[in-house]
């Protein structure tokens, strides 16, 4: 079986060499970046299966770099930030990266959700199976990765297609975030829900018609999420 190829870019040298060092240790074919322009390059050409990105970088910002990515690829990325600040975590989620890391971070916490992003990662080809879920004017098509709604395509993220795919065939029932942390980016260590609610806000702005006043993907005050609605398989 083929190794999984990571790119990292990072600037700071001494972390970059810990990161190729721990992830090469790991089994995994690592290329390195040191500015947001060699990142491109590399991404582009090498097609590299997970993209540890972080946002501070010379030439071009890590948030551009996801910017520029997002448009043609579904590459996961797992974005590094060296502030604690909310709204640097925020603007990479809604930038279409799947989750991030405040630095100091844990090397084993790192290598566990690089693991978690590639195996999901994988979930993402199409399988062999008829599931296909219809939730009001929704349809889910599990096998071949697809959601229609009232007929017309949507554009779902991996993540956020995982996400709803999950919900539909547990409509009704209610998940914490910590649970969909677990169940949907594969996390079994406490994680930051915020990336749950941020995905949340993305899934209900294509799902729902009104996305300030969701009915499908409802929130239960104190307790997490769920998909509500007739649900035929």
């Amino acid at each position: 079986m083929a190794k999984s190829k990571v790119l990292i870019v990072e600037d700071d040298r001494t972390l970059l060499s810990v990161l190729e060092y721990n992830l090469a240790k790991e089994g995994y074919t690592v290329s390195a970046a040191s500015d947001g322009v060699e990142a491109l390059d590399i991404a582009r050409r090498d097609r590299p299966d997970l993209i540890i990105l972080d946002i501070m970088l010379p030439k071009m910002s890590g948030f551009e770099v996801c910017r520029i990515l997002r448009k043609d690829t579904t590459v996961p990325i797992l974005m590094l930030t060296a502030r604690g600040d909310e709204t640097d975590k925020v603007v990479g989620l809604d930038l279409g990266a799947d989750d991030y890391m405040t630095k100091p971070f844990s090397m084993r916490e790192l290598l566990a959700r690089a693991r978690a992003m590639l195996r999901r990662s994988e979930m993402h080809a199409p399988k062999a199976s008829g599931e296909v879920f219809q939730v009001g004017d929704l349809e889910v098509d599990v096998a071949r990765h697809t959601v229609t709604k009232s007929g017309s395509l949507l554009t779902l993220a991996p993540i956020e297609f995982e996400l709803l795919a999950f919900l539909v065939r547990n409509k009704g029932i209610v998940f914490s975030r910590q649970q969909l942390l677990e169940k949907i980016w594969g996390y079994d260590f406490l994680g930051d829900t915020r990336t749950v609610d941020v995905h949340v806000r993305w899934l209900r702005e294509k799902i729902e018609d009104d996305p300030g006043k969701p009915k499908r993907l409802v929130t239960v005050r104190g307790i997490g999420y769920k998909l509500e609605g007739s649900s035929v398989s």
